[in-house]
């Protein structure tokens, strides 16, 4: 099932994507929002409240907006494919390299990424992101896919100069809406394997980039047992999983993303994320 948040008809709603357009949830199911659907572990209703209904509302009416728009935490993860490590001259790490980002950066399928106008180096970061279902803490890796509501896909637009400052990367990944997650989340029952999605980035229509996801330094469930052993998951809380090689600022020359163009993240099973470029 593709669980989606958007607007239309100037109201924000939430619902499952099927042939035709998106059936509302949120006018058949008592919860609010996806998360708090996600956080009262009711995919099943969902499953049952979609069967045999037609669309409210045609795709191309709707305003994609983040499939979770309000997430409690943003954990992202940094340098987890080998050829991504390399070209940026890292050494080796024992543990994940993680980030935050703050829920301000991230906008919608065909939404507008924005460049901010304090830097010409806005680089693209196609990832795989997992969405938590339920509560965690010291999860262990042999349970941890159980703690997966589903997965979307994401960029993780960077700002390479101000990413650079220090050895702190968070001012870099925190300009707002210069990151994209959708189209929607695709429920872990349609992934079983996370490992074996084949992921692509498209700057105006050419491939910059393409990995599989086994090729993770750190698999999906070895991050969920590492940040859960600090920190409690929520549903509803995002885990953009690392880039692979071929970001712009390791090119020669150099490609970074400016206004006008269009960057796509596909990753195979669950979809395409299509963002316009625009400056602030």
């Amino acid at each position: 099932m593709r669980l989606v948040t958007y607007k239309a008809n100037g109201r924000v709603s939430y619902g499952a994507v099927v042939d035709g357009g998106v059936v509302d949830l949120a006018k058949r199911l008592p919860h609010a929002s996806l998360k708090a659907l996600l956080a009262a572990g009711a995919i099943p209703d969902a499953t049952r409240a979609v069967a045999g209904q037609t669309a409210d509302v045609k795709l191309d009416a709707i305003v994609f907006l983040p499939p979770i728009p309000d997430p409690d935490k943003i954990i992202c993860i940094g340098l987890n494919y080998d050829e991504h490590r390399k070209e940026t001259g890292r050494e080796k790490t024992a543990y994940p390299t993680l980030f935050t980002r703050f829920a301000d950066t991230q906008v919608g399928h065909g939404q507008a990424l924005v460049k901010p106008k304090s830097t010409s180096q806005f680089d693209y970061e196609g990832e795989l992101a997992i969405v938590i279902g339920k509560r965690g803490r010291h999860v262990p890796k042999e349970r941890a896919l159980e703690y997966v509501a589903g997965y979307s896909c994401y960029h993780d637009g960077s700002v390479r100069d101000w990413q650079s400052h220090t050895t702190q990367f968070v001012p870099g990944k925190n300009f707002p809406a210069t990151g994209g997650f959708g189209p929607w989340l695709v429920t872990a029952d349609e992934i079983p394997d996370p490992s074996k999605l084949t992921l692509a980035t498209r700057l105006n229509g050419q491939e910059v980039q393409r990995a599989g996801t086994d090729m993770m330094i750190f698999p999906i469930p070895e991050l969920i047992a590492y940040i859960t052993a600090f920190t409690e998951l929520m549903p509803g809380d995002v885990i953009p999983t690392g880039t692979p090689s071929g970001v712009g600022s390791r090119r020669n020359p150099q490609l970074f993303m400016k206004p006008g163009d269009i960057a796509e993240v596909e990753i195979s099973g669950v979809g395409t994320l299509k963002n316009p470029v625009i400056g602030e």
